[in-house]
Formats: C-alpha cells, structure tokens, sequence
C-alpha cells in the first residue's frame, strides 16, 4: 500500500506542477501581450499600421519611427538623465544616513520620528501640489529641473530611510560599540563600518529611486515648464491631436522604457540579493 500511496503522490506532484507551470505561462502571455504589440506597431509604417490589425507582424520591419521618436525625445531624455541621476543619488545617501541614525543612534523621540517620516510615504501627491508650487515659486525652483530633483529627493526620503534603517538593524551593535571606544565619531562609524558593507542595500535604493522618478509624470508635468519638460511628458505631447501616429507613439515609449529596462538587467542580481541580504525585512 506505502508503494501505490507514493506513486499516487508522485502523480499528483507531477500533475500539480504542470498545472502551476501552465498558469504562469498564461499570466505571462497576457503580461507581454501589450509588449508585443508595441514592439509590433513600432516596427510598421503609417501606411501599414493604418490598414493592418495590431497583431500582424510588420510586412517589412523598418527603424524609421524610432528615428522619428528619439528627434522628438532627445532633449527630454537629457532633461531626465539630469533630473534622475542627482536626485537618485542624493535621496539615497540621506536615507543611508537617516537610516543609519535611526537604527544605531537611538534618542528620546527617534521611534516619532521614523513614525513621521513613514507618514511621507503615504501622502498623495495630488494633496501637496499646490502648496508646493507656491513653495517653489517662493524659493525660485518653480518650473525647472533643480525644483524637480529637490521634490524628488524629499518625497525619496521615507522610503529609502525605511529601506537603510532595516538593513543596518541587522548589523551587530557591538561594532558600533567597538568603533566608539577606539575613538570614532559618529560620522567615522558611518564611514569606516557602515558604508562599506551597505552596498546592497545602496542596489535596491537606487534601482527603487531611480524607476520611480524616471517613470513619475505627475510632479514633472507640474513643476516644469516645457524646455525642463522630462521624458515622460514629452512622450505625451507624441500624441499628436489630429492625425495619430501610433508607431512613432510605441517607438517613444520602448525608448522612454528602455533605461529602466537596462537597469534591471545589469543590477537585476544585485537587487535580488539586497533584497535577500535584509534590505527590506523588519
């Protein structure tokens, strides 16, 4: 009986294996349907989109709509690297350090503090933009990329302080400790303990920090003024109000997608073991 009891086991696993296999397969056929028919309609002419359905393969592939797309964007995607490239970097070594304050530094209040800080990450954008406008009208950084980055970094900050703040957790008091005793500031802890063992956790805040400001419309459509306008705003004005080109449309957003993409497939790795490493447990 124990030898049919594990043959009907083995069945069973067999069978219950190629049903999960067969549903993620039909979860990620629908997930990369809309990617194909982007890359599909990009590929195609005007002529050829207009008299074909969106999932015919393009007659003769051709590159012009990316060509046509990337003219349009270029001066966006500047405008982005320098929005992101700063704002991703500053928001991530404040949270490095609010984090590591947090965590290694307890005084009266800290616990209110992150609490606080945490309240940040719940706020809607669509509450605080008119008063952030007359902020930054004020403090004249209204309508241009160093206003950008300077929102960007401020509603960066909970996030990636909770990110750091849970990473250094794990990190044995006792070598905090040992550094005071040998005469290390508060600062030099930081630099000679903390910051050499925190490159995971710096992976998976700036991959989090840099996707998330690359893709944000809101604050860039609002804060900016045309000549700032990032990449994501100008991949709405491709539109176009009376004539649509739909190709030139998908070619813009593969562009606008693609550093992202590339992102994630060099660091993709890293981000997976700064995740496993502790960066976003506690």
């Amino acid at each position: 009986m124990s030898a049919v009891h594990a043959t009907a086991g083995r069945r069973e696993f067999r069978i219950s294996r190629v049903v999960t296999y067969a549903l993620l397969l039909i979860v990620a056929v629908f997930y990369l349907l809309p990617v194909y028919v982007i890359v599909v309609t990009a590929l195609k002419s005007f002529v050829e989109v207009s008299h074909t359905t969106p999932w015919q393969l393009p007659t003769v592939p051709s590159l012009q709509s990316f060509l046509d797309a990337y003219s349009s964007l270029a001066p966006s995607f500047f405008n982005s690297v320098l929005l992101v490239v700063p704002a991703t970097l500053l928001s991530a070594l404040l949270g490095s350090l609010n984090g590591y304050v947090l965590s290694k530094w307890r005084f009266r209040g800290a616990d209110a503090v992150f609490t606080l800080l945490l309240f940040g990450m719940f706020i809607p954008y669509q509450s605080i933009l008119l008063p952030l406008v007359l902020v930054l009208d004020k403090v004249g950084l209204y309508g241009g990329i160093p206003g950008l980055i300077l929102t960007h970094v401020v509603y960066g900050i909970p996030i990636t302080t909770l990110i750091f703040r849970n990473y250094y957790a794990a990190v044995p008091t006792e070598l905090i400790e040992a550094a005071r005793i040998d005469g290390a500031s508060v600062l030099g802890v930081y630099r000679s303990i903390l910051l050499p063992i925190s490159m995971p956790g710096f992976v998976v805040v700036l991959i989090w920090q840099f996707t998330s400001i690359w893709n944000e419309f809101l604050f860039a459509v609002t804060l900016t003024l045309p000549d700032s306008w990032p990449i994501t705003v100008a991949l709405n004005s491709l539109a176009g109000s009376l004539l649509a080109h739909y190709e030139v449309q998908m070619a813009g957003a593969l562009l606008t997608a693609l550093p992202p993409l590339v992102i994630y497939v060099v660091l993709g790795r890293y981000f997976i073991r700064g995740l496993l490493a502790g960066a976003l447990k506690g």
